[in-house]
């Protein structure tokens, strides 16, 4: 047995901002693009506690041309430039370097907030390579910079102003942490004029350098006119065009705009203290409930509940689109990123809000609510149409002996989600490889034959009759749509393992589409990858090189310019490797390239995705042309 002298020299303590360094993703979620763009919307949030609590009006985002650099200015009363008593440091600087130093833990300066002050700038500070603070307050201007979380000189006085205050931040971030440094101007633009729809009133300003353009977000009517833009986005049908809007001044202060629409799903983004929540959380749960017992109780008032169909809350839900804004005075985020709300008294108060508020307005306003009454039989009638189709196909299905599972799944013998691989690879040939290739252990395999239903738009009949959708719902075992659950999912990693050329882009992106539109929780919850196969073959003498782009194949011939003569082979297929070579480049995890499918900004995916696999051609066009969304990275 190895033994080791483990004494108190052993123990190390992280002082300041270190810990911030050495595990990032425990403050930011991930070092990704995600990860990376949450240090925005920590600084943003500062300048959006400001505005929701009165003292501010303005916001200006400026992204440099290096896409590298970002500042955010606002007409706050700026950061306090004054010593601190207790640690004789100037409080710009107690907040920018220490955790959990700031003026929102009580309610004396900041009534509402969406985070501890100073928790989100300390951390951005500390995951960049460089941070400038410039504040106008007290009749001059101010300015601290700092290097890597440390700060690089004192708080220096600049010059004396008038007539103008707040805080402008600039910062890069490091590149020793993160992946990739270049924002995304298209994400930042979508999130600033979300955030621009919350507050009324609130002016903001995007100049985009990368671009040269500048942008200006004011909207007076707020959330309502947001929700139609939404609907615009995702080419949903509103019902009879009519907005459910309300607003409750008291506790809890909330406003909401609701819509019912053409669509099989329900969509709802939320807010709290002007922070999107993601993952929901029980202020979304207190709205589903609200909604629910209005409508009931206005079936039961008019007695005009269907006959011979039993309605459930997902069938009053179906079409629900729905804004929510609540502002809470300590709200319990979950984690750093606060993608949740777990505040356990949200849900009732806002039921109780919600309720009422959508009830009166049916009963002022019959002929909405018997239209609603009526898309909700239809969806009752729908979905029980949808489970008998669903109960044909799982009789029909060849399956194996096992779970009820596709015949033509290779499954592996780990019943771990967590240590458990699906690979979903295009064709019979590659997925023969494939098993060759694999992990019998560990990775499961499901070869598809042909490309896969476009599900955009179709009916869930329809979809369930596809039988390689059919085959991926049952592998997952987690059901999809309205019957999805989580926890029944059979892998935590599902890849996506296609050719590398334009028709395997193709089937990925229907895959992809599928995905998002009827189990988007997978992607939500970091599931789903796309493995990068190889698209050449150059032979160097005796030497094979895989490159999985023109880029890489450009750069090995370059590092072998001059030598032997280069053969390059362009792959057809996935079936044309060898089972040694797909294990190498896209199976084995200490060799393979995988990419994370996330969802940075849902408005943005959702638009997306129904101008390119909707049914019209225009936004297409318009998306492909106008747009020249990765133009040059077209394979055609």
């Amino acid at each position: 047995m190895v033994t080791a002298e483990y004494t108190a020299k052993d123990i190390e303590v992280l002082e300041g901002l270190e810990p911030v360094r050495r595990r990032p993703a425990m403050y930011i979620g991930s070092t990704d693009q995600r990860g990376l763009h949450q240090l925005v919307w920590e600084i943003l949030d500062n300048s959006v506690d400001e505005v929701i609590n009165g003292y501010a009006s303005r916001i200006d985002v400026v992204l440099e041309a290096n896409g590298q650099e970002i500042s955010i200015a606002d007409n706050g009363r700026g950061i306090p430039v004054d010593r601190h008593e207790k640690y004789k440091k100037p409080a710009v600087e107690l907040i920018m370097t220490t955790l959990h130093a700031g003026g929102k833990f009580g309610h004396t300066n900041y009534v509402r907030s969406g985070g501890l002050h100073g928790v989100g700038a300390s951390v951005v500070n500390a995951l960049s390579k460089s941070m400038r603070v410039t504040i106008h307050r007290d009749g001059y201007e101010w300015v601290q910079t700092y290097r890597k979380g440390r700060p690089a000189g004192a708080v220096h006085r600049v010059r004396p102003i008038t007539g103008k205050r707040g805080t402008t931040v600039w910062f890069t971030p490091d590149p020793d942490v993160f992946s990739a440094t270049r924002f995304n101007a298209a994400l930042i633009k979508e999130t600033l004029e979300a955030r621009s729809y919350l507050h009324k009133g609130l002016k903001i300003t995007f100049e985009d350098k990368t671009t040269g353009e500048e942008h200006v977000f004011h909207h007076e009517e707020g959330i309502s006119e947001y929700l139609r833009r939404l609907t615009e986005a995702r080419r949903a049908a509103p019902l009879l065009g009519f907005i459910f809007y309300f607003e409750n001044k008291d506790e809890p202060v909330m406003e909401a705009a609701i819509l019912w629409t053409d669509e099989r799903n329900e969509y709802i983004q939320s807010y709290t203290n002007g922070i999107r929540t993601h993952s929901g959380g029980t202020h979304e749960q207190g709205l589903r409930a609200g909604v629910v017992k209005a409508i009931r109780n206005y079936m039961e008032t008019h007695a005009i509940a269907p006959k011979g169909v039993a309605t459930t809350a997902e069938d009053i839900r179906e079409g629900l689109c729905a804004i929510l804004s609540t502002y809470v005075r300590e709200p319990q985020f979950q984690g750093q990123t606060k993608d949740r709300l777990n505040n356990p008294e949200m849900t009732s108060l806002v039921a109780s809000a919600v309720a009422p508020a959508i009830e009166r307005r049916l009963n002022e306003n019959r002929s909405i609510g018997d239209a609603i009454v009526a898309r909700i039989i239809m969806a009752a009638r729908a979905r029980i149409a949808s489970r008998q189709a669903a109960d044909a196909v799982t009789r029909k299905s060849a399956v194996s002996h096992r779970l009820n599972l596709p015949g033509k799944l290779a499954d592996c013998s780990c019943t771990l989600p967590a240590k458990s691989e699906l690979f979903i690879v295009e064709g019979e040939s590659a997925g023969g490889t494939a098993k060759s290739a694999r992990d019998r252990k560990t990775q499961a395999i499901l070869p598809l034959r042909g490309k896969i239903l476009n599900t955009e738009q179709a009916a869930s009949a329809r979809i369930l009759e596809n039988q390689q959708v059919a085959d991926i719902i049952s592998a997952l075992g987690c059901g999809f749509g309205k019957d999805f659950a989580i926890h029944k999912l059979r892998y935590h990693k599902i890849i996506i393992l296609t050719d590398a050329d334009s028709d395997g882009h193709h089937i990925a992106t229907l895959l992809l589409t599928f995905f998002y539109r009827h189990m988007p929780q997978l992607i939500r919850d970091g599931y789903l990858y796309i493995a990068e196969a190889p698209l050449y073959r150059i032979t160097i003498g005796d030497t094979a090189h895989l490159a999985r782009t023109d880029r890489e194949k450009e750069k090995i011939l370059a590092a072998h310019a001059g030598k032997r003569k280069a053969a390059i082979m362009r792959f057809k297929g996935l079936g044309e490797m060898s089972s040694g070579q797909l294990k190498d480049t896209a199976m084995d995890p200490k060799s393979r390239t995988l990419l994370r499918v996330a969802l940075a900004d849902e408005l943005l995916a959702d638009s997306t995705i129904a101008a390119l696999m909707g049914k019209d051609v225009e936004p297409r066009f318009r998306l492909v042309t106008e747009e020249k969304v990765g133009a040059d990275e077209l394979d055609l």
